[in-house]
């Protein structure tokens, strides 16, 4: 199969486990193509654990999950220096923490202070990890997947917007319709069926997705399409251009990390559906969630309950393709 292929597989194969959530699939095989890391913010019970454990499942890969809890250390997720005695050859030994893998499931990362979160921020944005003044890489296919609950925040710590940043996309996940819950329901009570012995298909090799990172560098964006990334990114950072209810609702833009995001994004969105080009419907396709997170609105858009989407919806309705 060739790289396209294998993943359009991948995601039929986790569309099978993860019911109504076609979105939340496709979003989280571009992240892992774009060599990048996800946030994943749904209610409890949506499968947000299950999708990466599918991913893991399907894909070749070393699977770890982090339960974030107030009482979790640093080195509980980065590892550390054992001591191995006074008569071994080499006194200290580098015990490595289960932020080693290929797929790190972050468990409701928001339960953990500030201190534990920032041990994955070396993690995700260089992957690479120091501990003791000596530094040890990640492996090759690395993909950090956290989760956390949009409404139950007593006990939280609100990751910072400088951690924020470091998430590629910011992916919501929301109730099933009543078609995929019925689906749901019969395909859970099918795998606690122990007479239900299916045949377990191969697994997608990872040079799959090496294999695709080199067709997507290979996609072309135009300057006209440049520059509507551009102006997307430059209206949350000069909203009064656009009229004065942005201007009310934004109060900073987002960072020059959102316009390489969306670049990036936009780019694998188009050769996962077989361009060999970037068109405005890719650029808009992806726009939510490389901005959802990266926007900080007023206290008037809270007070009016409006949300980082309906701001984006806006924006993308002011600005002009170019």
């Amino acid at each position: 199969m060739s790289a396209r292929e294998s993943l359009q597989e991948l995601q039929s194969r986790m569309s099978e486990s993860i019911i109504g959530q076609d979105h939340v699939v496709q979003q989280l095989l571009l992240t892992l193509l774009c060599d990048g890391n996800a946030l994943l913010e749904g209610l409890p019970g949506l499968a947000k654990t299950r999708a990466i454990k599918t991913l893991s499942k399907n894909l070749e890969s070393d699977f770890s999950r982090i339960q974030f809890t107030p009482d979790l250390l640093p080195s509980d997720i980065t590892g550390a220096e054992i001591y191995l005695g006074e008569d071994a050859a080499e006194r200290f030994v580098f015990q490595q923490g289960p932020v080693f893998a290929n797929l790190v499931l972050a468990d409701e990362i928001n339960r953990a202070p500030a201190k534990v979160q920032a041990a994955l921020l070396e993690a995700m944005e260089e992957q690479q990890v120091t501990v003791s003044g000596k530094t040890h890489k990640m492996p090759k296919l690395f993909m950090v997947l956290a989760t956390q609950n949009p409404v139950e925040q007593e006990g939280t710590y609100p990751l910072p917007e400088a951690q924020m940043d470091r998430f590629l996309m910011h992916i919501t996940m929301t109730h099933p319709d009543d078609a995929s819950e019925l689906a749901i329901m019969r395909l859970v009570r099918g795998e606690s069926s122990t007479s239900s012995t299916g045949e377990e298909k191969p697994i997608v090799p990872q040079s799959a997705i090496f294999d695709a990172r080199k067709e997507i560098d290979g996609i072309r964006i135009s300057e006209p399409m440049e520059k509507y990334i551009v102006a997307i990114v430059a209206a949350t950072r000069r909203p009064i251009d656009y009229g004065n209810e942005l201007a009310r609702w934004i109060q900073v833009g987002v960072s020059p990390r959102a316009t390489l995001a969306i670049d990036k994004v936009s780019r694998a969105h188009a050769w996962y559906h077989g361009r060999d080009h970037v068109t405005p419907d890719d650029i808009q396709a992806v726009a939510h969630d490389c901005l959802r997170h990266r926007l900080m609105l007023t206290y008037e858009a809270s007070a009016d309950g409006v949300s980082p989407d309906q701001v984006i919806d806006k924006i993308l309705r002011k600005v002009a393709v170019a």
